[in-house]
C-alpha cells in the first residue's frame, strides 16, 4: 500500500499553510533574494514552501514553524540537504576533495 505524498494528505491544511507562508515572507530563506510571488510553478524563480527539517528526515510538512519561503530553483538545489550546502552550490564553492588539497612534505628530498 502506497502512503503517497504527506504534504497532500491533508490538502486544505497545506493550502492554508502555503498562503500563510506567502503572506509572511518576501525573501528566499536560502539565497536571500526577493521572491516574485506572481511567477507560476514551472518558472525557476517562482515561490515555493520549503521545510527546515525535510519531510524525508522526519520534519512536519504542516507546521508553520518548520516552513519558509524559497525560490523553486533554491529548493530543488537544496533537496533534503542543509542550507549551507545549498548556499555553497549557489556560490559555486564546491567542497574540495581530499586528494585535491596541497601536498606538503617533510624535509628536502
Amino acid at each position: 500500500m502506497s502512503r503517497g505524498n504527506p504534504r497532500r494528505a491533508n490538502g486544505w491544511r497545506r493550502d492554508r499553510l502555503r498562503r500563510r507562508v506567502l503572506a509572511a515572507y518576501d525573501t528566499c530563506a536560502i539565497c536571500g533574494r526577493p521572491v516574485d510571488k506572481t511567477l507560476r510553478t514551472p518558472h525557476p524563480m517562482s515561490a515555493e514552501v520549503d521545510e527546515l527539517v525535510p519531510v524525508s528526515r522526519g520534519g512536519d510538512p504542516l507546521s508553520f514553524a518548520n516552513c519558509r519561503l524559497v525560490h523553486r530553483r533554491c529548493n530543488r538545489l537544496k533537496s533534503n540537504k542543509g542550507d549551507e550546502w545549498a548556499r555553497a552550490q549557489l556560490d559555486r564553492r564546491p567542497t574540495p576533495n581530499a586528494t585535491s588539497l596541497p601536498l606538503t612534505t617533510s624535509g628536502d628530498w
